[in-house]
């Protein structure tokens, strides 16, 4: 076998050990698992706020409507730390969640979806740990992290 054949018989095994890891760990083509310089971070997506509850994996927090739409989630594998957005669709955010201050630390955690200082406008807090505001029908949550990351990496 030539270099080039050789080099596609291992791009081949690459991409087939990935789906297979997928498959065993229970991943969705919607979640994925990258390792980041602080830490691991997942990313999570579901339809609805029932979809993303339901999940055996990495279930969303109960304050999420049940009818919540596009609902994206990074989380840190290794620690607390989650960043969070859905769509409202007209569902409204449970009596639990009070107003309160915006979080002391920015997130570590980032996405395309996540605007740059997101956290600084929430005005909400959910089961006293996620910042929560609300950008129209578009709902952004911050859960700082509470564990020591130092040793992490």
């Amino acid at each position: 076998m030539n270099l080039i054949g050789k080099r596609a018989v291992r791009a081949g095994v690459a991409v087939a050990g990935v789906a297979v890891a997928s498959a065993l760990a229970g991943c969705s083509l919607s979640e994925a698992v990258t390792e980041k310089a602080n830490g691991h971070v997942k990313t999570v997506e579901y339809q609805t706020g029932t979809e993303g509850k339901a999940s055996r994996d990495v279930q969303l927090p109960g304050w999420v409507p049940d009818q919540a739409q596009s609902v994206s989630e990074v989380i840190r594998t290794t620690g607390s730390e989650r960043i969070l957005r859905y769509t409202a669709a007209g569902a409204k955010l449970p009596a639990t969640c009070l107003p309160g201050p915006a979080p002391k630390t920015a997130p570590t955690l980032t996405a395309d979806w996540w605007p740059n200082g997101q956290e600084t406008k929430t005005d909400k807090l959910c089961d006293a740990v996620w910042h929560v505001s609300s950008d129209g029908t578009t709902v952004y949550a911050y859960k700082p992290e509470t564990i020591d990351q130092r040793g992490a990496n």
